[in-house]
């Protein structure tokens, strides 16, 4: 039987060792799912949104021992992973209230006996292929919204938050979601493979550029839905009208909740020469209260790496920047183990000829460059081939429009920065992926539009 183990990356501790899915098994679950969801989507809509609100009572419930999960088996601190299990309602009270709108056929015209309506129906059956870093978020964007509007989900964790996946999915089944509807797979890249090999209507991803290259290589022939969130190396630009205390206080929060290891975290800063000086300062004062230590502890800021190898992806971009010239002002080395610990590290002095300014750190990692106006900023903020988000602080919001109006991002912020709401579309541009979640949009994106035309006898 395949199995996979779970480590805690604080420790390195054997946390459990669960039984895993291959291929057959893959096949059998999504023949299943096939199979169940048309009686799902036949069941009104007030009985989906009446599982959903169970889960969310569920949530709320078992809050303290499904955050110290998360925090076991991604080094998340425990204050962070209660932030987003508390984060995570808001999300469902927006899919709640406006999934019934989403579906509602629409009128588009009505003249002469001839009536043309819009219809949403349901993908039918989705793949959900999701990411580590905020199991709970990245899960249920996909998860919730495809139940509401009738999909069945074949949902594979990843392997480094498996244990949360497979919460999220007892959690829904003792809602009322049939399990044949909600299935959550168990293994690595390997049954990832094996559910894309599956007969499916839609594929969700988010994780790593090259991931998504892969996945979009293997169905790209295959014309269903394919959604890619991807990664990001999100720019904030600090005006000189800033207050620079203020500025840093939030920026370094940005660049370093949860570890590093956010696709929205703050990854490169761009300060005009008139505060740079006290930008710096400000920002390595703030990074130096960050506590590190045990992810369980209340006081905690900076938690463990959850996977291994990007403690050399780290090291590497540490020492292409000292070779080049960068000045570093705290941290640049690998913590005392056990487990996966890196110091949260600030480089000022940096340029795009260096790795950390150029590939995504995922990381406690920051560096900070120093510009002599707006146009060279916008120019280095656009010089990558990601566009996930970006930022300007200043004073001046008519400033802040017209700079950020020529950034290439999903989600731009005046004066804030990692920030998501369920409200906005959360997107990208280039490599940061294809489609959308949240939103009206987002509700809408695992559906179908049908088109009526009716006309009198």
């Amino acid at each position: 039987m395949n199995t996979l183990a779970i480590h805690n990356p604080a420790d390195g501790q054997l946390i459990t060792t669960l039984p895993a899915d291959d291929a057959a098994s893959v096949a059998a679950k999504a023949s299943r799912a096939r199979a169940a969801q048309p009686a799902w989507a036949a069941q009104p809509l007030t009985e989906r949104q009446a599982c959903v609100a169970r889960f969310r009572a569920a949530v709320v419930a078992e809050l303290e021992p499904l955050a110290l999960t998360m925090t076991r088996e991604t080094g998340k601190p425990i204050a962070m992973s209660r932030n987003e299990l508390n984060g995570l309602l808001g999300r469902i009270d927006f899919f709640l209230e406006e999934t019934e709108a989403a579906l509602t056929s629409r009128t588009v015209f009505n003249d002469g006996g001839m009536t043309e309506q819009i219809q949403h129906v349901p993908l039918g059956v989705v793949v959900n292929i999701s990411a580590w870093n905020y199991p709970w978020f990245v899960g249920c964007n996909v998860i919730l919204p495809a139940l509401l509007t009738g999909n069945a989900v074949l949902y594979k964790p990843s392997e480094y938050a498996t244990m949360t996946g497979l919460e999220i999915a007892r959690l829904l089944h003792a809602a009322g979601v049939p399990p044949d509807v909600m299935v959550c797979l168990v293994g690595a890249g390997e049954v990832g493979a094996a559910l894309l090999a599956q007969k499916v209507d839609g594929v969700f991803f988010t994780g790593s550029y090259a991931t998504g290259k892969r996945i979009a290589q293997a169905v790209g022939d295959r014309f269903i839905k394919l959604q890619l969130e991807l990664g990001g190396k999100d720019p904030t630009y600090v005006c000189d009208d800033a207050d620079p205390k203020a500025a840093a206080a939030s920026l370094a929060d940005g660049a370093m909740y949860n570890t590093g290891q956010s696709c929205c975290s703050v990854e490169r800063i761009y300060v005009h020469e008139k505060i740079h000086d006290a930008f710096v300062a400000a920002f390595v004062d703030t990074v130096k209260t960050f506590q590190t230590g045990d992810p369980a502890r209340d006081d905690t800021y900076i938690g463990a790496i959850t996977r291994a190898p990007q403690l050399d992806v780290l090291e590497a971009q540490v020492a292409d920047a000292l070779a080049k010239g960068a000045t570093l002002h705290v941290g640049g080395r690998r913590g005392p183990g056990p487990g996966n610990w890196f110091e949260p590290t600030v480089f000022s002095h940096v340029n795009h000829g260096m790795e950390l300014m150029r590939e995504e750190s995922f990381g406690p990692i920051i560096g900070i460059q120093k510009v002599g106006g707006d146009d060279e900023a916008v120019r280095l903020m656009n010089d990558t081939r990601y566009g996930l988000t970006a930022g300007v602080f200043t004073r001046d919001e008519a400033r802040a429009r017209r700079l950020l109006a020529q950034v290439d991002a999903g989600s731009v912020y005046w004066n804030c920065c990692d920030r998501v709401s369920p409200r906005l579309p959360w997107s990208g541009y280039g490599d940061s992926g294809v489609g959308l979640t949240l939103s009206t949009d987002g509700i809408e994106t695992f559906t179908r539009p049908k088109a009526w035309h009716l006309r009198q006898a």
